[in-house]
């Protein structure tokens, strides 16, 4: 079995400067991958190419670009572009995002999540090995004539890509789309996991995307991790960031009846809790939604305590299939904290 990478996710509301020139640093500590997210920020993009730019060894991901707000042909053309730019280091991680953002933000309908999803690798592959790129599905190229001048022609990437096969990553919480995924992605980026409940959450849809998989495209890759704290000042701190974040996304991303986060939660055996935090959230009581997420999840969905504790939870989640230690350090010394982890994982 190969050794699990380590990598972490920066964070969209930060000075871009300043996050490559902390990311420059956890490369030298070991990082192997980063994660570049993308909501109503500055764009993901930008910051990635900055980073291919100040960077030698390390994996540079989009964590991810949404499928709704670009082309399948321009998110090619960026994948195309950032990998030659890194040197064939970059990782296309896609999702669909949700309403609030698709709809609320770029003006653009969210529908047919899974579809598109697939639909869009498909034009990627076909952009990256330069074949004339004919589409017939919910993404129509060339345009009909119907539609538009009648003028269009099918055409190729102009540039030779560096790699033809650039990994694509697919963020997935549904059964539909973690089957999907399964199929025909590299990786899969599953938002959170408790690694004793994977199979239990996502077996079946994980097996029957298998059962489809081109060999070719390898194992089925996957991160899975959390804030992660050794210092005895910051575990509390790590934990307390732990809950804001999931009561955000399981009481706030998202309408009642509409909230992928509350759903895979309310899975993973927190149904009542479940109810509980995103009534508290959308009723503005965000402190006691927090306050209200069971020890239990918490307890799964972070690595803190001693070494040896964290140990174990990295031995659990690659049990479980994860291949990426994606991780969050919250420290005084975040970059000597990574160094750390990477000493554990060899």
């Amino acid at each position: 079995m190969a050794a699990m990478k380590l990598s972490t996710q920066v964070s969209y509301g930060d000075d871009p400067r300043t996050t490559v020139r902390s990311v420059v640093e956890m490369e030298k500590a070991g990082l192997d991958v980063v994660w570049v997210a993308e909501a109503y920020s500055f764009d993901a993009v930008s910051t990635m190419g900055y980073l291919a730019a100040r960077t030698d060894r390390l994996e540079i991901g989009s964590g991810i670009l949404p499928i709704y707000s670009r082309t399948p042909t321009l998110t090619a053309m960026t994948a195309a572009s950032l990998d030659a730019l890194s040197g064939g280091r970059f990782l296309l991680g896609l999702g669909a995002s949700g309403p609030q953002v698709i709809e609320g933000f770029h003006g653009v309908p969210y529908d047919k999540p899974v579809a598109r999803t697939r639909e869009v690798v498909e034009i990627c592959r076909k952009v990256w090995a330069r074949e004339k790129v004919e589409h017939h599905g919910l993404y129509e190229i060339p345009l009909p004539e119907e539609q538009g001048t009648g003028l269009g022609k099918p055409l190729k990437l102009i540039n030779h890509p560096v790699r033809a096969d650039i990994p694509v990553w697919i963020a997935a919480l549904g059964e539909r789309n973690v089957a999907m995924t399964a199929e025909i992605a590299h990786g899969w980026l599953p938002h959170v996991i408790i690694p004793e409940k994977v199979r239990d959450v996502f077996g079946g849809s994980i097996d029957k995307g298998l059962a489809k998989r081109d060999p070719a495209l390898g194992p089925l890759q996957m991160t899975g991790g959390g804030f992660l704290a050794v210092d005895d000042d910051m575990i509390e701190h790590a934990r307390n960031g732990a809950r804001a974040m999931f009561a955000l996304y399981i009481g706030g991303m998202g309408a009642r009846g509409k909230n992928f986060y509350n759903t895979v939660f309310a899975r993973q055996g927190f149904t009542e809790a479940a109810q509980t935090v995103q009534d508290l959230y959308l009723a503005g009581r965000k402190d006691e939604a927090a306050a209200a997420l069971p020890d239990e999840f918490i307890d799964g969905m972070t690595l803190t305590g001693s070494p040896g504790a964290i140990k174990e939870r990295i031995a659990s989640l690659a049990e479980a299939g994860v291949t990426h230690l994606h991780v969050t350090p919250v420290s005084k010394d975040p970059v000597g904290l990574l160094g750390q982890v990477r000493e554990w994982l060899g």
